[in-house]
């Protein structure tokens, strides 16, 4: 391989890196927040007051917890009992 060769292999390996890096953090993942979907002990972070962060709920569905989910998918996912999942901190199932 030439020099020339190598050093355009190089240099189009640093643009797709830096075209990547240049890319809004939503559209790299395209998640998003969803409270009130997440099971005891298994939500990403924001269990309200008396927890610190992920995995910290206490309670099935705890309203004021949340997890990452597709964007989009939040509001439709299928929950036991009539729930639904929020993109706001919900008042229902609280931990006691």
């Amino acid at each position: 391989m030439s020099i020339n060769s190598k050093t355009l292999v190089v240099a189009g390996a640093l643009a797709a890196a830096l075209s990547a890096a240049a890319m809004p953090a939503a559209a790299q993942d395209a998640k998003e927040k969803c409270f009130g979907v997440a099971l005891a002990g298994k939500n990403d972070c924001a269990a309200g007051p008396g927890t610190t962060c992920a995995g910290t709920s206490k309670v099935d569905y705890q309203g004021n917890a949340w997890s990452l989910v597709p964007t989009g998918t939040c509001t439709t996912m299928e929950l036991p009992e009539g729930r639904m999942g929020s993109l706001e901190p919900l008042e229902r199932d609280m931990a006691g």
